[in-house]
C-alpha cells in the first residue's frame, strides 16, 4: 500500500465525518462546545488513527491504532 488514502475504511470515515459535520452543523448552538464538539472530535478521530497507525512500521502498531479507530467508532456509536 503506497498511501493511508487507498484504504476504504478511511475513505468510508472521512465520508462519515462530512456527515457528522453536516449533520451537527443542524444542532442548537447551545451544543456547540458539547454534544456537536464530541461527535465532530470522535469523528475526525477514527480517520486520523487509520491514516496514523497505516504509517507505522510493523503490523502490531497498525493494530493498536485500528483499535483506538474502533474506541471512536463506538464512542460515536453510544451518543445515538
Amino acid at each position: 500500500m503506497s498511501s493511508y488514502k487507498e484504504l476504504v475504511l478511511w475513505q468510508k470515515s472521512v465520508e462519515l465525518t462530512t456527515k457528522i459535520y453536516t449533520l451537527t452543523y443542524k444542532f442548537p448552538k447551545e451544543e456547540v462546545f458539547g454534544l456537536t464538539s464530541q461527535m465532530r472530535r470522535a469523528s475526525v478521530s477514527i480517520a486520523s488513527n487509520v491514516a496514523e497507525g497505516s504509517q507505522r512500521s510493523t503490523k502490531k502498531d497498525f493494530s493498536h491504532f485500528l483499535k483506538i479507530s474502533l474506541g471512536s467508532a463506538v464512542e460515536l456509536a453510544d451518543l445515538d
